[in-house]
């Protein structure tokens, strides 16, 4: 396959996979969002790897985009932005702690997790979805539709139809940029 074959081809899987994502559960999760932030709830955000930068970016553009001059502000916390504490419980508890353990300091009834999730099978995920939800936050899973436990565990799935890695995290940027410019844009 040339190049050019492969770079068309990507896109065009790519763009065949962008009206099966839920329009009604993002929106369910715009909703949620805006809730939480008038009730001055906190979101927090967990993912591995490139769902990781995923989660440090969506950070990024609630903490400044959606909430710069704004008169409702959003508290977001990334459980993947502070290297030395989730170096300090991967090494002296195991990776699996690494997003749960910072959640039991923070979370609260009402507050927000968003998991992200490419398998749905992260166990450090999993661990922090079910102790979210065991103190009443409501949980989102960005994971693929095709497997993995994440999607049952969360309250709101917000899942894409494939295996595929690379076109996974591509969608799960684009709705985290639709769950933030709905604020940035419209509110």
């Amino acid at each position: 396959m040339s190049d050019l074959d492969f770079t068309r081809n990507y896109l065009t899987e790519l763009a065949a996979l962008l009206p099966k994502l839920n329009a009604e559960a993002i929106a369910q999760a715009i909703e949620d969002m805006r809730s939480c932030r008038d009730a001055g709830k906190t979101i927090y955000i967990c993912g591995n790897g490139g769902s990781a930068s995923i989660a440090s970016q969506m950070v990024v553009d609630i903490v400044k985009g959606a909430s710069f001059k704004k008169k409702a502000r959003f508290k977001m916390i990334g459980l993947t932005d502070s290297m030395a504490t989730l170096s300090a419980y991967a090494n002296d508890e195991g990776y699996e702690t690494v997003f749960v353990e910072p959640l039991k300091n923070f979370a609260t009834a009402g507050d927000i997790l968003f998991a992200i999730s490419g398998s749905g099978n992260s166990p450090n995920v999993l661990r922090a979805v079910e102790y979210a939800n065991s103190v009443g936050c409501k949980t989102f899973g960005l994971t693929t539709g095709e497997g993995g436990k994440l999607k049952d565990l969360v309250n709101l799935p917000l899942v894409v139809p494939s295996r595929h890695m690379g076109r996974l995290e591509d969608c799960f940027f684009i709705m985290t940029h639709v769950l933030c410019y709905a604020f940035m844009e419209a509110d």
